[in-house]
């Protein structure tokens, strides 16, 4: 009751707006005419359509070339009168209103047929006679009507009643307007992680920056079990460049102290072990087994090295190689077993 009292009070405001509409029975002139149209075009396409030999083919035994010029101007007219004979029925075909999808059928059927007359006339052209017949003529001229009736109507007095005074809906998703599209928003690239391994120099150098840490210390120095583990954090050539200097004799006693000291708590302990985890700056040249990756600070493959060609290795820091390619490139190999140093 509640769809039958909007409609009610819809067609009373349109009333009041619009002159009354008549028309025969429940249709209007416009669809009256495009009735009567579709009818004559339906009987006319079971004729031949090449020649003047009554065996040639009509339009329906002739391909799917029926789909187009008479099948779906037929689905677009029973789809009119169905609308008129159940208000409630198909209102729309996909985003298409029925007189728009009208429209378009016998749009497409009439240029179909005129493709039919056009390619006749290109054979006479080359002298091989007109191939189509009288009935290409009548549909072509019978289609073109029905494109008056649907995409002209609503610009002809006569039927431009039939578009004037229609309630307004909501239009589907499809044929509304389209949304505005958004710039994508760049990627941030995300910063590379300090490497680990450098942390213990880079916290020596903040605190050698600190007040503290730059006055000089005139306590005398105590011997303690983690100096080792201190003394392995200096570069390999500072560690170095003492030995090749005679110390004190008196300088040697806490060293050795140390050492004795290192021997009980772990008899497997030396000084060459903490040596080896610094990275060596040292380049050589490494030969992979197979084909490994070389990635960048984020793990992205940068280029590959293989078994036939030696990669140069700027800097060994113990479980990943830092690699230079030919053209310069410097990545990260993480995978750094079995590789043969040259």
């Amino acid at each position: 009751m509640t769809d039958e009292k909007q409609n009610a009070s819809i067609d009373e405001a349109v009333a009041t707006e619009e002159p009354p509409q008549y028309g025969v029975g429940p249709f209007s002139i416009r669809e009256v005419a495009l009735v009567g149209t579709w009818i004559v075009a339906f009987v006319v396409s079971f004729f031949p359509i090449y020649g003047p030999f009554e065996s040639a083919p009509s339009v329906w035994t002739s391909g799917i070339d029926w789909v187009l010029t008479i099948g779906v101007p037929t689905i677009a007219v029973f789809l009119i009168v169905l609308r008129r004979l159940s208000p409630q029925g198909i209102r729309r075909v996909g985003s298409l209103g029925i007189d728009q999808f009208a429209s378009v059928a016998f749009s497409v059927a009439t240029v179909l047929w005129l493709s039919i007359l056009w390619n006749s006339f290109v054979r006479l052209s080359v002298g091989q006679g007109f191939l189509a017949s009288w009935v290409v003529w009548v549909e072509f001229f019978l289609m073109l009507a029905g494109v008056v009736l649907t995409v002209a109507a609503p610009f002809i007095a006569p039927f431009a009643q039939d578009f004037r005074g229609r309630p307004e809906v909501p239009a589907h998703r499809s044929a509304r307007p389209v949304r505005r599209v958004s710039p994508r928003p760049a990627s941030v690239r995300p910063e590379p992680e300090a490497d680990p391994e450098y942390a213990p120099f880079a916290a020596a150098g903040a605190g050698a920056a600190t007040p503290e840490a730059s006055a000089p210390d005139t306590s005398a120095p105590e011997p303690a079990a983690n100096d080792d583990f201190a003394t392995s954090l200096i570069p390999i050539d500072e560690q170095v460049a003492p030995l090749e200097e005679p110390a004190p004799a008196a300088s040697n006693e806490p060293a050795q102290a140390r050492e004795s000291f290192e021997h009980v708590e772990n008899p497997t302990s030396t000084v060459e072990p903490a040596a080896a985890t610094a990275p060596q700056h040292q380049a050589f040249w490494a030969l992979v087994p197979e084909e490994r990756d070389i990635v960048d600070e984020i793990g992205i493959p940068v280029f590959r090295i293989g078994p036939t060609a030696w990669a140069l290795v700027i800097e060994d820091r113990g479980d990943v190689f830092v690699v230079r390619h030919e053209d310069g490139r410097i990545g990260y190999l993480h995978d750094v077993s079995g590789v043969t140093r040259g």
